[in-house]
């Protein structure tokens, strides 16, 4: 959830959602970014819990996706900020493992890869 707080963007949003549900276009325009800049950030923080989305059709048959924050309380102490820290570290060393490991296996040559001997 900390990650999810994180970014002075998904601040914003969360400001623009204490005003109460909103449209993600309308959304958007209030918090001054593209709408699919948005739904990144919504979607990294519903996974948090931190908002929730409902999708309805308007009159006119078009689904309309509406926000609203989800009640949360986030208390914060030493061991949760060390707990957070060390999550994120162990994330980014899996990441790098995963970027090693995929850049090792376009070294290899298979026999896809391998030209064949002119004569």
């Amino acid at each position: 959830m900390l990650a999810a707080l994180g970014h002075p963007q998904r601040l914003r949003i969360i400001a623009r959602l204490a005003e109460g549900r909103v449209h993600v276009s309308e959304l958007a325009r209030r918090v001054g970014i593209s709408r699919p800049l948005l739904y990144m950030h919504l979607e990294r923080m519903e996974k948090a819990g931190l908002v929730t989305g409902d999708l309805e059709l308007s009159p006119d048959g078009k689904a309309m996706k509406y926000f609203q924050l989800a009640p949360f309380d986030v208390r914060l102490s030493v061991d949760t900020v060390l707990d957070a820290l060390l999550a994120d570290e162990a994330a980014q060393r899996d990441e790098a493992a995963r970027m090693d490991q995929g850049s090792r296996n376009d070294d290899r040559e298979g026999p896809d890869d391998m030209q064949e001997p002119q004569s």
